[in-house]
């Protein structure tokens, strides 16, 4: 189900993750959208993003929570995303985990009205 608004990347990306499909994750990003990873570092491309976003496939059972803003450009074809999100899971030991960030992305209207990600920052708002 593609993005028909530009906070669904978000609300899309989550489900996805928490669905296991790294393929409709990766199918969010632009062919040379730029990923920024924990660390600060940023990746270009989409197997790059694949490569980066398998570590949240391999969490288990992991549930999200979001609370997303989107800010359109005048034309309409540019917006910045931010929000706050939560995901809970599971350690090795069995012993639960949250994860939490503020992110901040850019995302862009498509030739077909839909929207795909140009910049994920996840923890770009902390």
């Amino acid at each position: 189900m593609p993005a028909r608004k530009p906070e669904e990347c978000d609300i899309l990306l989550m489900e996805a993750l928490q669905r296991k499909d790294l393929e409709t994750v990766v199918a969010l990003y632009e062919p040379n959208a730029t990923f920024i990873l924990d660390s600060g570092e940023a990746v270009t491309g989409q197997a790059a993003i694949r490569e980066a976003l398998k570590a949240w496939i391999a969490f288990d059972e992991v549930s999200f929570t979001t609370e997303i803003e989107a800010f359109q450009s005048s034309d309409g074809n540019l917006a910045i995303t931010r929000g706050t999100w939560s995901g809970i899971t599971k350690r090795t030991d069995g012993n639960p985990v949250t994860l939490t960030g503020k992110n901040a992305e850019v995302v862009r209207r498509q030739p077909d009205g839909t929207w795909l990600f140009v910049i994920d920052n996840p923890r770009g708002a902390d």
